[in-house]
């Protein structure tokens, strides 16, 4: 019984999950992320309001990567239909890995580096520019695994 519900909603299901890791592992590292990055720009902030606007610039770049896995979510969500093959399901789960996991880790490292580049800004303010492109750094990584997890999805009917 479980074996033929499977084979006819098993595509679909995986689909599914997929959608789910990708908005899951990359808005968790987003928000682990920025997490970090706001804890440091408070610290900069309570000393000198004044830099508020130019902590919040490091601190909403770990942010993106949970904006790539919300976009690949959708657009596999976009391609679900009931009774579609378990082979086009996997392929959208395996789709749904790359912009997930290297999602999660970017964002988390690019966290750490907007800490970095914040206590640039909290120690001399006209090299903020170099802590913002460190931390620009590591978003290519994430961009990457964007770039991959959309090759693979465009690739199932």
């Amino acid at each position: 019984m479980f074996a033929e519900f499977f084979i006819q909603n098993g595509g679909i299901m995986f689909g599914a999950l997929g959608v789910a890791l990708a908005a899951l592992l990359a808005g968790a590292g987003s928000s682990k992320g920025v997490g970090i990055a706001g804890e440091a720009a408070a610290g900069v902030v309570i000393e000198e309001p004044e830099k508020f606007g130019k902590s919040l610039i490091l601190q909403l770049l770990p942010g993106t990567q949970g904006l790539y896995g919300f976009v690949i979510g959708m657009l596999i969500l976009f391609k679900l239909t009931p009774g579609m093959e378990f082979t086009d399901g996997f392929m959208l789960f395996c789709a749904s890995l790359p912009v997930g996991i290297a999602g999660y880790h970017s964002a988390v490292a690019q966290g750490r580096v907007a800490v970095a580049g914040i206590n640039i800004l909290a120690k001399n303010e006209e090299q903020q520019a170099k802590g913002i492109i460190f931390a620009v750094m590591v978003e290519m990584y994430a961009i990457l695994a964007f770039a991959i997890s959309f090759l693979i999805m465009t690739n199932v009917k």
